[in-house]
């Protein structure tokens, strides 16, 4: 089996409208399948990516919540074969760093992609989040690519690589939602959503949506918010603190990416809660807390056990 040539979509340049160009997308070697894409989601990080918000790495291959169908294997891969039916994930996991030893792989400190890179006239392209999914075709490492039951709507995979998951493990994993707890979401969004309908599979008992736009709080209460806040003429603090006697939630989710915003979720939460930041920043963003108020605003130790005053955890990226 040869490269293929197919169309992707790029952007070549910071701001630059993106195109729609003829890409080389290597025989997958050691480690590596090829996909045949059959749908992508489109999620604000590729407007990032787009914007420059992430990195300088032009020009990049956009599109990163994919589904599709394997079309070959390296000589080494065993797990996967030609015709499966995969979600793909932005990175594969190591399996042997000191989170994986510890069974906490979504933590992996040593994650890889492909090894070969996909070109645009000779060019090194840079996939976005690893996978480059706006493309016909895609290279990634064969771990990036999750086996799931064929009968499933690739439009609804896909979702699962991105969106679904981040917003999931923002509540269930990193925010450790528990039976009973208030959650209040910043954001709803696909991510946002995601981590709404994630907090009510958890057992908490309410679930508070923030956002400027009614349409999305809609939404947001078709997955599960219990509450919400329409912040364009609502204090979403004062609003949250009253719809929990006064304390704050015991989770707050920021699904924006904005400083304010994340200001906003830190004293929407109750003492020693939790605040996660799983909303994608620009890296000229920056967060103005007063220490005080992460001193003031905790105690002893957190009702999960961790001895400080204040866990604001970073999630996502």
């Amino acid at each position: 089996m040869a490269a293929a040539t197919v169309k992707g979509v790029v952007a070549l340049a910071k701001g630059a409208p993106v195109e729609v160009r003829e890409i080389v997308v290597p025989d997958p070697g050691p480690g590596e399948a090829r996909v045949t894409v059959q749908a992508c989601g489109v999620c604000h990080t590729d407007l990032h990516y787009r914007e420059g918000g992430i990195n300088d790495d032009f020009p990049f291959l956009l599109g990163h919540e994919a589904a599709g169908v394997v079309e070959a294997v390296g000589p080494d891969v065993t797990d996967l074969a030609a015709g499966d039916f995969v979600v793909l994930n932005w990175r594969a996991v190591c399996g042997t760093c000191r989170a994986c030893a510890k069974g906490l792989p979504h933590l992996c400190f040593a994650t890889f992609n492909a090894t070969q890179k996909m070109t645009l006239d000779g060019v090194d392209l840079s996939p976005a989040l690893g996978i480059g999914a706006f493309a016909e075709k895609t290279l990634v490492a064969a771990g990036q690519a999750t086996k799931v039951d064929p009968r499933a709507r690739p439009e609804a995979v896909g979702l699962l690589g991105c969106g679904v998951m981040a917003g999931l493990g923002a509540a269930i994993n990193t925010g450790g939602v528990g039976l009973g707890d208030t959650v209040a979401v910043f954001g709803c969004g696909g991510v946002g959503d995601a981590a709404i309908a994630g907090a009510r599979l958890a057992g908490a008992a309410k679930v508070i949506a923030v956002d400027l736009d009614p349409r999305k709080l809609e939404l947001a209460s078709g997955f599960g918010a219990t509450h919400t806040v329409d912040a364009s003429s609502t204090d979403p603090v004062e609003a949250i603190r009253e719809l929990t006697g006064g304390f704050g939630a015991d989770v707050v989710i920021e699904a924006v990416g904005n400083p304010k915003v994340f200001e906003q979720a830190f004293h929407a939460r109750d003492l020693a809660g939790t605040v996660v930041q799983v909303g994608v920043p620009n890296p000229e963003m920056r967060i103005d807390i007063p220490m005080i108020d992460f001193f003031g605003r905790g105690g002893a130790s957190s009702r999960r056990g961790t001895a400080t005053a204040c866990r604001a955890v970073i999630s996502r990226r």
